[in-house]
């Protein structure tokens, strides 16, 4: 509860702030500028999305309210419980970031955690990423997470997605990565086996369209 309570006072403080700077705008007078509120301002103006970290069903349907009451485009970072809610996730619209797979049920809110959360999620047309919450778990072994949500269901071309084009969409810059073509920053890794594989090596590497290995 306090920490919705912090999170309704911000946006409220932003939405303050935005008036408040209007106002000053059509009299012409001088405003104080706040960056803190002007960075939450751009998530009012929904130029980058509210990004909320949430395991329990509970705190994320709480998030989804808050997104819904200030009109803001929502992203739940971590959705532990999102299998359990996937249908009502859907028909508000909200994104996730789903992770860590690779780790211990530590504390009550990794309770449900399961690998079929990404499975549920796609099914109703959720849009969502895998990742490994590095460096709780080292970013390396992020390929090995999405073989893990496809040992749950999730079929393999989405698993790929979810850590290559479709995290690139979640962060705004898909125009540059997350997929092969024209155009975008050519860094490719080459390897001779699926990269589900852990025993899969890297047979060649380009960063910016030139080759460094071998």
């Amino acid at each position: 509860m306090a920490s919705a309570a912090l999170l309704r006072e911000t946006l409220v403080k932003a939405q303050n702030y935005l008036a408040k700077k209007e106002q000053s705008h059509e009299k012409d007078i001088f405003t104080e500028r706040c960056l803190k509120m002007e960075s939450v301002a751009r998530v009012l103006n929904r130029e980058i999305p509210l990004r909320v970290h949430a395991h329990r069903a509970d705190d994320i349907m709480t998030a989804v309210r808050i997104a819904r009451e200030f009109n803001v485009e929502l992203i739940v970072e971590h959705c532990t419980e999102g299998h359990l809610i996937a249908p009502w996730l859907a028909s508000a619209g909200v994104k996730a970031v789903v992770g860590p797979v690779i780790s211990s049920r530590a504390k009550v809110e990794l309770m449900n955690r399961s690998l079929e959360t990404a499975m549920a999620l796609y099914r109703v047309g959720v849009q969502f990423a895998i990742m490994t919450d590095h460096p709780v778990v080292p970013v390396n072994y992020l390929a090995l997470s999405a073989g893990l949500a496809v040992k749950g269901g999730l079929p393999e071309e989405e698993a790929l997605k979810a850590i290559t084009i479709n995290a690139a969409r979640l962060v705004g810059i898909d125009k540059r990565v997350g997929s092969l073509e024209p155009g975008k920053d050519a860094d490719i890794i080459i390897i001779d086996r699926h990269l589900f594989d852990p025993n899969y090596q890297v047979v060649a590497l380009l960063v910016s369209g030139q080759q460094v290995i071998p």
